[in-house]
């Protein structure tokens, strides 16, 4: 019998021909905004080891967007090219479909690379002010945010489906919005950093519609037959914050809309208290999944085959998606496939690496 992590599941016209996806990974490797030969090599090794899908990392609609200054954007026209170029060559090594997950930072941006320490940057180090819904600042050593107006919201709408229309000229097979991990749209989610007044702010409704006006504007520039998905932080890990519950209404809110649900959790404050574990997040995942229509996939420590497949046959999630398992073996996959006893087609340049072909 073929395993459930190797069967396939449609979204849209795109069908992925495993349950397996490679998270996005931020790589802090762009030059103002644009990819480079590094994400070539990042990407490419990940394209001929067949994963049903890789979602590129976060790549953000506005300058001001990014996380850091070494972070990735499709804004412009320079940024659109240098991201065709890494996406067209990563699509004439294999046929594996490929997703960009577009972002804006807000209050977590003009920040240095984690190994940097990840601290923010003043504007003599080349930050820039950064932009929240409310003045409310990440952590007490961060700037205070700048409170975006309502022009300021609309013109962040249209941006996001700008990019939307440039990830369709390059060739992407589906986009994800980041809603999760304390960035721009999980900022106006959260009541801990939502204390707005207007339609925007105050009830759960009211936090909810900033992200689901961006989503529709991105559903409305985005062909209809490609794939749009979200991921969401199902808690904050803080009392009194984003939870659970709100996650189900925001899941209910989407299901008639999204074509997948990306359930992970946190990174909206350094307050947070995180329980982590093998699967920690998969709960949050299935509770979604248990109470509506929509597909899951589910993240957060998921390095084990068998632990995958176990998701997916006990019907936890639709499908599983690794960032650290693929940075430390970009062939999981294959030993996957291996070690749960699926046949699994190498290109054919590996071919003599193949279990039963070593000679």
């Amino acid at each position: 019998m073929t395993p459930e992590l190797f069967t396939s599941i449609q979204l849209r016209d795109l069908c992925l021909d495993n349950r397996v996806v490679v998270s996005p990974m931020c790589q802090y490797s762009s030059k103002n905004g644009c990819a480079q030969d590094w994400h070539l090599m990042h990407l490419g090794q990940y394209a001929v080891s067949g994963p049903g899908m890789i979602i590129i990392e976060m790549t953000n609609v506005a300058p001001a967007g990014r996380i850091s200054p070494l972070c990735m954007g499709l804004y412009d026209d320079k940024t659109e090219s240098a991201l065709k170029r890494v996406i067209d060559y990563v699509k004439s090594l294999a046929d594996t479909p490929v997703a960009v997950q577009l972002a804006h930072a807000g209050r977590k941006g003009s920040s240095r690379a984690p190994w940097d320490g990840g601290t923010q940057l003043t504007a003599a180090e080349g930050g820039w002010q950064t932009v929240a819904p409310s003045a409310i600042s990440h952590s007490s050593s961060a700037q205070s945010p700048h409170p975006l107006s309502k022009d300021e919201i609309e013109d962040l709408v249209a941006a996001f489906a700008s990019s939307a229309e440039r990830a369709e000229r390059i060739g992407f097979d589906a986009i994800e919005l980041h809603g999760a991990h304390g960035y721009l749209l999980h900022q106006f989610l959260s009541p801990l950093s939502n204390h707005r007044e207007d339609e925007y702010g105050g009830s759960l409704e009211n936090r909810m519609r900033f992200p689901l006006e961006v989503f529709d504007a991105v559903r409305a520039s985005w062909p209809n037959h490609r794939p749009l998905g979200m991921r969401v932080s199902a808690t904050d890990w803080i009392m009194d914050g984003w939870d659970l519950e709100q996650t189900e209404t925001l899941a209910k809110e989407l299901e008639k809309r999204c074509d997948w649900l990306d359930v992970s959790s946190g990174g909206l404050s350094d307050e947070q208290r995180v329980q982590t574990g093998p699967g920690y997040q998969v709960p949050f995942a299935e509770h979604i999944k248990q109470r509506t229509d929509l597909t899951i996939m589910t993240v957060g420590m998921i390095t084990e085959p068998q632990q995958a497949e176990e998701i997916i046959a006990s019907g936890q999630a639709d499908l599983v998606a690794l960032a650290r398992g693929f940075l430390y073996d970009p062939r999981w996959v294959w030993h996957a496939a291996n070690e749960l006893g699926y046949d699994f087609k190498y290109p054919n340049p590996y071919l003599r690496c193949a279990p039963g072909n070593r000679r």
